[in-house]
């Protein structure tokens, strides 16, 4: 019989039980490199506000992470009104800082008082070790909760100031453990760009592995670095550096003068990237327009009946923004997208003032740039073939393989692009019809390695597919998206591999803005099921069968092991493929990302491009047989 629903059926989470109980609310739980940036990012804040001129970031063999600093020390005497130290309520409390007033921290990411916290909540251990008034305090955690009282631990000089937290990340709250290392030091690059004079060191003691980073002139170099192998229409970058009482901002912007690949296009809010944007961009995406489309009518440039749009204008664009405000408002937790829309006003502004003065002053480069925005607008408007936003949202309009779903919360919704309509007969039994859509594909789509957003529009699966997701191909606009997770599942051999591919193609060609967004993923479906008595374990490839094999033979009494390989994704039952791949409890995604040092292009490049078709040839001669999956 069911319990009754009354008063003692109410839970009330206390101190870090929420951060446990629900992770995914409060980081990213892909990996553990966010709780790196929250820790981070409180170092950066004392950065800002002029006290810290040096961090560390520290990667130990024994899986110890390490952030040190040389700011003024977190605050370690008696809270007035909580009887404990300061440090104990920053690392124990939910929502605990001293960055809510503004008055110690003009400029500042953590404004929550949440992030280091959630750091000691999902970490098996963490110390903090803190230096100020000449004095070294320690204080440690097991699993978010007090071990040790803060304790004096030494004396020192008065100038010797600073905090060092080192974590130790839990596994049980991350798909992966592993720390995306080459993210992580492209984010801190990225931070010593974005605080001129402040040095940022990296050090990864496995590899003995040690890189710092200090930058002068900021933003122009570090976009000239990103430029390299791209042909520039401005030999020097437009840049832009303005502060007020309660906001700033500071841009370089140029134009490549060709389609290009690896064009740089980041925002930042208070040194924190943004990787979805939000009205800090869209300011300055309006800002740009409105200078470029003044300059272009002053002169009568455009031609009669043509308008041009932001994309038009930002589509060969290279750029970096990086806005700093008092207040910021952002989406979530993990603080990807701003919602600041007074400061949105404040970017618009600033950014077009500073353009309509640029373009006064060249006029020649201005005209080189209104003729490429005008030939991106000519070139959108010959496209007959384009998916519109309004019809993507009306039923009649979506394919008609697509099976919908209900919701259109992007917080949840997801997209399975699966192979064969065998599979995607089993995966609609096995989704979750409120959140989750299936669209089969047939067979291999088209190669788009090689060609043109426009083209690619002409074939009717491409068409299909951008009209589900609600984007078109090559926009940077994806306001128009449907789902908030859009995964390819294909077969766990090699035509599955293929298809995965292709698809991976598409969405790094065409659809960048969505991988950066981080709504683009790989589900990876077992390719053995391992029955031991009344155990099922699943392996996605032989040597982890193998392992699992290895373990279950130490077992007592030589138990039966039975071992099914599947032939594809349409042999797994409902309930399998619920299990191994829809559930998101229990499935494995794997999330397609960019990083700028990857050498992601030129290995597409090897393995899509006709024009390397002999190098293709050569290379699975040579290394074929010796590639892992």
């Amino acid at each position: 019989m069911a319990k009754n629903y009354d008063s003692e059926s109410i839970e009330v989470l206390s101190g870090l039980d929420p951060v446990r109980k629900r992770p995914g609310m409060y980081t990213d739980t892909s990996s553990p490199n966010h709780l790196i940036q929250e820790v981070l990012d409180n170092s950066i804040d004392e950065a800002l506000a002029g006290y810290c001129s040096k961090i560390k970031v520290s990667i130990h063999k024994d899986g110890v992470i390490l952030v040190t600093d040389d700011g003024r020390g977190m605050p370690v005497d008696i809270h007035p009104e909580h009887k404990v130290s300061g440090v104990e309520l920053i690392m124990c409390r939910l929502h605990a800082g001293a960055k809510f007033s503004g008055e110690d921290y003009n400029f500042s990411g953590g404004l929550h008082g949440v992030g280091v916290s959630v750091v000691n909540a999902l970490s098996k251990s963490l110390s903090v070790e803190i230096k100020r008034d000449g004095q070294k305090f320690e204080m440690k955690f097991n699993g978010g909760e007090k071990k040790s009282d803060l304790k004096k631990i030494g004396d020192i000089g008065l100038r010797n100031t600073g905090t060092a937290i080192s974590f130790v990340p839990d596994d049980q709250y991350f798909e992966t453990i592993k720390i995306d290392k080459s993210n992580l030091k492209h984010l801190l690059k990225a931070k010593a760009v974005l605080c001129p004079g402040l040095t940022i060191e990296y050090f990864d003691e496995k590899k003995n592995e040690k890189i710092s980073w200090n930058y002068e002139n900021g933003l122009i170099s570090y976009l000239s670095e990103s430029s390299e192998d791209i042909e520039l229409l401005l030999e020097e970058s437009i840049s832009c550096s303005k502060s007020g009482d309660d906001n700033a901002l500071d841009f370089v912007l140029n134009w490549s003068t060709k389609p290009a690949k690896n064009l740089m296009n980041e925002s930042y809010v208070n040194l924190i990237p943004t990787a979805q944007g939000g009205s800090h961009l869209n300011g300055f995406k309006t800002g740009l327009l409105e200078s470029v489309k003044e300059f272009c009518e002053f002169r009568n440039l455009i031609p009669k009946g043509l308008k041009i749009t932001a994309d038009d204008v930002v589509q060969h664009s290279t750029f970096i923004i990086s806005s700093k405000l008092s207040n910021p408002q952002f989406a979530g937790q993990t603080k990807e997208r701003l919602d600041s829309k007074d400061h949105q006003a404040f970017v618009n502004s600033t950014t077009k003032d500073i353009l309509s003065i640029w373009f006064n002053q060249h006029t020649e480069e201005g005209e080189k740039l209104a003729e490429l925005a005008i030939a991106s607008a000519q070139a959108r408007v010959k496209e007959t073939k384009v998916v519109d936003r309004k019809k993507t949202f009306q039923g009649p309009a979506l394919p008609g393989k697509l099976s919908d779903c209900n919701s259109t919360d992007l917080s949840e919704t997801e997209l399975f692009f699966v192979e064969g309509d065998s599979a995607g007969g089993s995966a609609k039994q096995s989704r979750e019809r409120k959140f989750q859509a299936i669209m089969p594909l047939r067979g291999k789509i088209l190669n788009t390695w090689d060609l043109e957003s426009a083209e690619i529009i002409k074939s009717a699966e491409i068409k299909d597919i951008a009209t589900a997701i609600g984007v078109n191909p090559g926009s940077s606009d994806i306001e128009s998206l449907r789902y908030g997770k859009i995964c390819i599942l294909a077969d766990a051999d090699s035509d599955g591999l293929h298809i995965a591919t292709l698809l991976c193609a598409l969405f790094l060609r065409h659809y960048k803005p969505l991988i950066k967004a981080g709504h683009i993923f790989v589900a990876m479906p077992p390719l053995f099921r391992i029955d031991c008595a009344k155990e099922v374990f699943y392996a996605l490839d032989e040597d982890e069968k193998d392992s699992i094999v290895k373990n279950l033979k130490t077992k007592a009494g030589k138990p039966k092991i039975d071992i099914q390989r599947f032939k594809g994704l349409g042999e797994m039952n409902p309930s399998q493929l619920r299990e191994t791949v829809m559930d998101p409890k229990t499935r494995r995604l794997v999330k397609l990302t960019i990083n700028s040092s990857d050498n992601v292009n030129n290995m597409m490049d090897l393995l899509l491009s006709k024009k390397n078709a002999g190098a293709r040839k050569e290379w699975l001669e040579k290394r074929g047989k010796i590639v892992s999956v």
